[in-house]
């Protein structure tokens, strides 16, 4: 009895130390774990702050960078609005357009003609470009009727005529600016032809375009040199003189000698030149007579700048061989 009695109460001793020691280690995990806690608390509101101020810097940062890029933005359209003003300024400033000069020829290569692009071009038409240019204008070429080239000039429907135009026997009939240039009026015959001299072409049909020098020197006849003809044959067009040559309709054409050389050139055909010239005459550009605005005089010293400058010979020089002569104006004795 007492023995089961010893045993209880050693029993029971040990379930309360155990109890105790479960009681003790339960209350120091308890605190292990407070502290445990209230350290982490402290690092978490240490982290927090971090953050806060991470934020906060952040924050400011943006800011900053917002007000720059806010102010670049400003500055830009500053920059833009203020650019944008000089630009208007300078367009304000820009030139009027120069006034126009019209000037009408007709087709006479290769002195004016129209190339595959239907453009005007030629020697007159590059040099007439180039001399009004330096002068404050831009040109316009017009075709015209050249039979109506007087009165479309005084008119005032054109301002000039300026398209291989000699100025031998016409000094009195407008106001001129030239010679720029200095051309031979030629005879030109098939290649089996007996017509080797001027004389020659006594009592022989020969075709001329209307109203060119040819047509004058032949009615007019005040050159001893030129005979008696036994048809003088005026057409309209250039081309026409020669298609009557190669047809057999005449037995020879006049005209300028560079016109005679492009036909041949464009339409592969070939005639003879007689060596004897019809006359020498200076080239020039015909005003009306009672126009006083002073383009005129200006053009013929912008011309003779150009001649003396070299830049007559670059342009004659694409168009003719031995360009300098045609340049030889000096002793035509206008």
């Amino acid at each position: 009895m007492r023995r089961c009695f010893f045993i209880v109460s050693f029993t029971v001793v040990v379930a309360v130390c155990v109890m105790l020691v479960i009681s003790l280690v339960m209350r120091r995990n308890q605190q292990e774990a407070i502290r445990v806690e209230r350290e982490n608390n402290a690092r978490l509101e240490t982290v927090n702050t971090d953050m806060k101020k991470t934020k906060r810097i952040v924050r400011d940062r943006w800011k900053m960078k917002g007000k720059r890029v806010i102010a670049g933005i400003l500055l830009a359209g500053i920059l833009a609005v203020t650019l944008s003003g000089c630009k208007n300024t300078d367009n304000t400033k820009e030139e009027p357009e120069k006034p126009v000069i019209t000037l009408g020829s007709d087709n006479y290569p290769p002195y004016n003609y129209l190339n595959e692009d239907g453009v005007p071009t030629g020697i007159d038409v590059e040099l007439a470009t180039e001399a009004f240019e330096r002068m404050g204008y831009q040109v316009k070429v017009v075709q015209i009727n050249w039979e109506k080239k007087k009165e479309l000039v005084e008119s005032g429907e054109i301002d000039c005529i300026m398209g291989c135009f000699s100025m031998e026997g016409r000094l009195d009939d407008y106001r001129w600016a030239g010679p720029y240039i200095a051309s031979r009026q030629v005879v030109a015959v098939n290649e089996n032809s007996d017509i080797y001299k001027l004389s020659d072409l006594e009592g022989k049909n020969l075709a001329v375009q209307s109203t060119t020098k040819p047509e004058s020197i032949f009615l007019n006849r005040t050159d001893e040199r030129i005979p008696k003809l036994g048809n003088l044959i005026s057409l309209g067009h250039r081309e026409l003189i020669y298609t009557f040559l190669g047809k057999g309709y005449v037995d020879a054409v006049a005209a300028h000698e560079e016109s005679i050389v492009q036909y041949m050139k464009d339409y592969d055909t070939s005639f003879r030149i007689l060596e004897e010239p019809l006359m020498i005459t200076g080239i020039g550009v015909a005003f009306a007579k009672d126009d006083d605005r002073g383009i005129c005089e200006q053009m013929s010293q912008t011309l003779e700048e150009m001649r003396q400058d070299g830049t007559s010979l670059k342009i004659i020089e694409k168009y003719l061989d031995d360009p300098q002569k045609y340049l030889e104006v000096d002793d035509l004795g206008y």
